[in-house]
């Protein structure tokens, strides 16, 4: 499968399992599950809201509002640049982080009205033998980590096996996505290999933050062009 079909394999997923879940009610899941339900239900009562068609603009300021909390965009721009990230000035840092999560939101309010019919079941999870606990070498705190692993559903096809890489940090009230894996290929992996290759094209990190401010610029532009 190509880059480009990952990509929007990835976001679609993550969208979707915000939506709806099956087969165990939200108090049954364990906090890192949760976190995944409710944002879901935050989502699933404004779905039916037409406005949403009509202003893409508020569209995206409303998926921003519910997935933000719950994913550490920190941390996937931090691993999705790599090398790059470790090279990159504080300024350079700051513009990536901006643009890649308006390029996340901006996709995910997409799709938020395309895709229909799927669920998603969350397996079973024993936090006392899945969390993996360590102490940040940099803060010293200590850190839990857990896959959260889910199969995404549609009437009539396979279920799609779709693992939640999450953590909580010492202090920090709620835990939070940081990766995606299906079937093998993480989010992070996909689009590490989608900027490496940008990165190649123009030469330079500046160059691949322009071209994604410049894609984003665009993708609202034709929305707002399709509204008027």
């Amino acid at each position: 499968m190509k880059i480009k079909q990952y990509s929007e394999v990835f976001l679609f997923v993550l969208l979707t399992s915000l939506f709806t879940m099956i087969s165990a009610e939200a108090e049954a899941l364990v906090p890192p599950q949760q976190t995944i339900a409710e944002a879901s239900e935050k989502l699933k009562v404004h779905m039916q809201d037409e406005s949403f068609k009509r202003d893409f603009k508020k569209l995206t300021e409303f998926v921003d509002e519910v997935i933000y909390p719950h994913v550490d965009f920190d941390m996937l721009s931090k691993g999705v640049l790599g090398k790059l990230w470790r090279k990159a000035t504080s300024e350079e840092k700051e513009a990536f982080k901006k643009e890649f999560k308006t390029l996340l939101v901006r996709t995910y309010s997409r799709a938020f009205f395309e895709f229909k019919d799927w669920s998603i079941r969350f397996l079973p999870l024993d936090l006392n033998k899945s969390v993996k606990t360590f102490k940040s070498r940099k803060t010293g705190k200590t850190i839990q980590k857990v896959v959260v692993k889910t199969e995404i559903l549609q009437p009539g096809l396979q279920p799609i096996p779709v693992d939640y890489r999450m953590y909580k940090e010492q202090g920090q009230k709620d835990w939070k996505v940081y990766d995606i894996i299906i079937g093998g290929v993480s989010l992070v992996t996909n689009y590490r290999t989608t900027f490496k290759n940008e990165y190649r094209k123009t030469g330079s990190l500046k160059g691949v933050i322009e071209q994604l401010a410049l894609k984003n610029k665009q993708a609202f532009e034709k929305a707002a062009q399709k509204e008027s």
